[in-house]
């Protein structure tokens, strides 16, 4: 993985473009039900995407497979997230179905909420019993991490407030911290989302794989109100 410094700090808009666009690929990317996907939906998946929570229950009482997957590998917890739908969640726990289930690119309904800026159903699929710390995507993951890459403060906030890890190091090298820096604009959100995890301990130091620590890479990309933020937790 190139670093700033094998990059230069004059090439850093290009690092971070290719960055963006690696992290952000359509391959890699969350992947929910498409049109064609949910036309075929039978049973379970298929209440679920409608949000018809009286044939939902009906199937539950009949011993649907609660665990069951579509051609994605999403359960029917995965749809209730892609639709943000708190009912049908709170019936699939009820029911004992697994909210730690990951789907074919190894996503689960906390990061898929993450992503999509959902913390009323994120703060409802933990208080379930939806885990903060499940290690999720291709990137070996976070759901903390996607949204620092996102700016999504409150979801931050949420995951944080349930024991999210505020140092996991996923497959490219990079912490939420990191992430919020490298992958953010520097604008409000962002830094809203950085001292938010500096101030719930998140270490300031943790460098890339490269050693090119935060305070760094926010010097590279002139983000001046994350510099004081960072300096103010002990950066260096």
């Amino acid at each position: 993985m190139m670093t700033i410094r094998d990059w230069g700090i004059r090439d850093w808009g290009r690092f971070a473009g290719l960055t963006l666009a690696l992290a952000c690929s359509g391959a890699e990317a969350q992947t929910p039900p498409s049109a064609g996907e949910a036309a075929a939906y039978e049973g379970l998946h298929a209440a679920v995407y409608r949000g018809d929570h009286e044939a939902l229950a009906a199937l539950i009482a009949g011993g649907a497979d609660l665990e069951a997957r579509d051609g994605f590998g999403r359960t029917g917890a995965h749809v209730a997230a892609y639709r943000s739908d708190e009912r049908a969640l709170e019936m699939l726990a009820e029911a004992g179905a697994n909210l730690n289930a990951f789907e074919r690119q190894r996503y689960d309904i906390v990061t898929i909420a993450a992503v999509a800026d959902d913390p009323d159903f994120l703060a409802r699929a933990l208080a379930l019993g939806a885990s903060p710390g499940n290690t999720t995507s291709p990137y070996d993951g976070t759901a903390l991490i996607a949204a620092a890459h996102l700016g999504h403060t409150e979801v931050v906030r949420i995951l944080i407030e349930a024991g999210a890890p505020l140092d996991h190091i996923n497959n490219i090298q990079w912490t939420a911290v990191i992430e919020a820096i490298v992958l953010g604009d520097g604008g409000p959100d962002h830094q809203a989302t950085l001292k938010a995890l500096l101030d719930a301990g998140a270490d300031p130091n943790i460098p890339d794989g490269g050693g090119v620590r935060p305070l760094e890479m926010a010097r590279a990309r002139g983000f001046r109100e994350m510099i004081a933020i960072l300096i103010a937790a002990g950066a260096r």
